[in-house]
């Protein structure tokens, strides 16, 4: 009885999918003549966990890195460097077959819906393609299990029959997280999954989101350039500029108090209640530099009005500043200065 109390709190200590030094770079440019092309570091020494049932909230300007990191977290992208952990199995260089069964429990939801989703095929075989491949269900139960994926995403049965081109985004949407869940994962990554959507419709599915959260125990991902979005559904929030984390912390700790200079900036861009206050709105000069050549010191460094010349020289690393709240960044700010 004692070996199997242990055995369950190792695995409720044990993060869902974790991350070391995680690094993915892409040569561009390359021709013919040896020597050629350039490195463009697409994401840069992430360490990162995230357990089971949380959720993580992924933030940051455009060219940021946030989707080419969820890409490699689900193994669509092969890492560069540093390892890749999902569920204590370390699966950073795992080959197809052995992916299988963990691709099962790991899915991705893409941006936009009307590119993700096959023109030439109905509803019924875009989601059931992988419930067949992963045997989720025996042949006279696939049918069955389709109908009720439908109703889970909130969409009639009959819309089975029906071609993508017939739906709204909304709608295109929904039928994307139907097919993320007919193979009953635990983790979800979701790639700025309401940012190509109408504004209501958006608040329509960050619910369903949170819904099925509850309802299936999920743990997700959730990257977004929208604070305010973020802030709704993320227990925790990870933010990333030109390819590292500055910044990681408990949603309602980060955004009451933000600790690294660029955080501040983004957070005080989110439209603020009047009975809350306000913000000073921190305008960030100069354009984000080319991942083809990051600066030397901190990446932040030429666009930080506080900037110093350790700054310019030394990369700072992720400290811990209490309750998991880590800050990448030499001089941060004081925590009750917002």
């Amino acid at each position: 009885m004692n070996e199997l109390k242990r055995r369950e709190t190792t695995r409720a200590n044990t993060p869902l999918i974790a991350t070391r030094d995680l690094a993915k770079h892409f040569t561009v440019g390359k021709t013919m003549r040896p020597g050629s092309g350039r490195t463009l570091y697409a994401v840069d020494d992430i360490t990162l966990e995230v357990h089971q049932g949380e959720t993580l909230g992924l933030v940051g300007e455009s060219g940021s890195g946030k989707s080419t990191l969820g890409r490699c977290l689900t193994r669509l992208y092969d890492p560069t460097s540093g390892t890749l952990e999902f569920d204590g199995s370390d699966i950073t260089r795992t080959g197809e077959r052995g992916l299988l069964p963990v691709r099962r429990r790991m899915q991705m939801i893409f941006q936009d819906p009307s590119a993700s989703l096959n023109p030439k095929r109905r509803v019924r075989d875009i989601v059931g393609e992988a419930v067949r491949v992963h045997g989720i269900r025996k042949s006279n139960a696939v049918d069955h299990w389709l109908e009720e994926l439908m109703d889970i995403v909130g969409l009639s049965a009959e819309y089975l029959d029906r071609y993508p081109h017939e739906f709204s985004g909304g709608q295109r949407q929904r039928i994307g997280i139907a097919r993320a869940l007919a193979v009953e994962p635990e983790l979800i990554v979701a790639d700025e999954p309401v940012s190509a959507l109408d504004v209501s419709v958006q608040a329509q599915i960050v619910n369903l989101f949170s819904d099925l959260r509850e309802r299936l125990n999920l743990t997700y991902i959730f990257i977004a350039h929208d604070l305010a979005v973020v802030r709704q559904v993320s227990s925790r929030v990870a933010v990333m500029y030109l390819g590292s984390l500055v910044e990681i912390g408990k949603t309602d700790a980060l955004y009451r108090a933000p600790r690294h200079p660029y955080t501040q900036a983004l957070l005080s861009a989110v439209p603020q209640a009047e009975n809350r206050g306000k913000r000073q709105r921190i305008l960030l000069e100069g354009e984000i530099p080319s991942p083809l050549d990051p600066p030397k010191g901190c990446k932040f460094s030429t666009r930080c009005p506080f900037a110093a010349d350790r700054c310019r020289s030394e990369r700072p690393k992720l400290q811990d500043f209490g309750d998991g709240h880590q800050v990448a960044c030499h001089y941060p700010l004081d925590a009750a200065a917002d």
